[in-house]
């Protein structure tokens, strides 16, 4: 197992992270204990939760999973699920996240946290309040790091900006959506993270699945996947006519260089210097052997350029989509 830096912190990370997002739900506790021994005996040390996955069962599965060999673990929670059932719909508020701590903490059976991530940016709480909490948090030996997820690429300058001005800790790690039909980060998100020297944990390398080829375009979903049960941002994102002929021109040109279109689309992602770690969040044994068997293959200049040509860098696979969590923003129509 490679091992990285985390930003411009002593944190060292592999560098693929175990995303647990369905641990609790379609991935039962005695698979996700084989997953996370897996995990364990390949050196993988980073682990990624959040207090809104599965209404908190992920955390009590990740808890007693980890207890036993817990300083082994970088262990990542986050706070402020904005789409999450009534009782976590607080936001980044200081009073929710002063509360929301504790209530992780209690969960993953741990008296401290290594990365406690804003899950979502709160716009109806000022911006300075939630640092503010986080820093206190930081100093109250809850949580050791922090980062943010699913903000825009602005707003990183104006996180540091605050930071400093209210003297808490720079962020360390953010933790936005990329991969191979996703590369909008690219034009202003990890740029901001490499000039700060913020590092990167990349979610959704497999574009939730749809990089591995098991999706076909006008074809019934697996019964047991994301899209059969009705993944609104998978199937509302994802499933675009170009994204699927993307895969299948990834497939073709993977198997000439003996993987899978798995293989290639996560070693594109660590290709990335700016990246330092990939969230892998597998369902099944299975694909947990798959993501690490990824890591025995090389990614070369030709593949660089291939995956150039194939979906131009800084863009989406499918012209023109936007994502609801990051709409434009810089259009306002003059009224009266």
């Amino acid at each position: 197992m490679e091992f990285q830096y985390l930003g411009q912190s002593g944190l060292r990370v592999s560098r693929i992270c175990l995303g647990t997002m369905n641990f609790g739900e379609s991935t039962d506790k005695a698979t996700a204990e084989q997953i996370l021994h897996a995990a364990r005996e390949a050196q993988v040390n980073f682990l990624d939760t959040a207090d809104a996955y599965q209404r908190g069962a992920s955390e009590e599965i990740v808890g007693e999973l980890v207890a036993e060999d817990r300083d082994h673990w970088v262990l990542a929670t986050k706070v402020g699920q904005q789409d999450g059932p009534a009782p976590r719909k607080m936001g980044l508020s200081r009073k929710w996240i002063m509360s929301a701590i504790d209530a992780s903490l209690k969960r993953l059976r741990t008296d401290y946290i290594d990365i406690y991530y804003m899950h979502h940016r709160d716009r109806d709480t000022p911006l300075g309040e939630s640092i503010r909490a986080m820093g206190d948090v930081i100093a109250s030996g809850k949580a050791t790091y922090w980062g943010f997820s699913n903000f825009f690429g602005w707003e990183i300058a104006e996180i540091i900006r605050l930071c400093d001005a209210l003297g808490v800790p720079r962020p360390v790690v953010a933790q936005p959506m990329y991969n191979l039909t996703w590369r909008l980060p690219e034009n202003d998100y990890l740029p901001a993270c490499a000039h700060f020297g913020i590092g990167v944990a990349a979610f959704s390398p497999l574009g939730r699945g749809v990089l591995t080829g098991k999706y076909k375009q006008a074809a019934t979903p697996p019964a047991d996947s994301r899209a059969a049960r009705g993944d609104r941002s998978l199937l509302n994102r994802d499933f675009q006519p170009e994204t699927f002929r993307t895969v299948e021109l990834i497939r073709d040109h993977a198997a000439e260089r003996g993987m899978s279109a798995a293989d290639f689309a996560l070693r594109w992602a660590l290709h990335n210097e700016i990246v330092t770690s990939v969230i892998a969040g597998p369902r099944t044994l299975e694909q947990w052997h798959a993501y690490l068997a990824a890591l025995g293959h090389d990614f070369t200049a030709e593949d660089e350029e291939f995956a150039n040509r194939l979906v131009p860098p800084g863009h989406p696979a499918a012209p023109g989509l936007n994502w609801s969590r990051h709409p434009p923003l810089g259009r306002r129509p003059r009224t009266g």
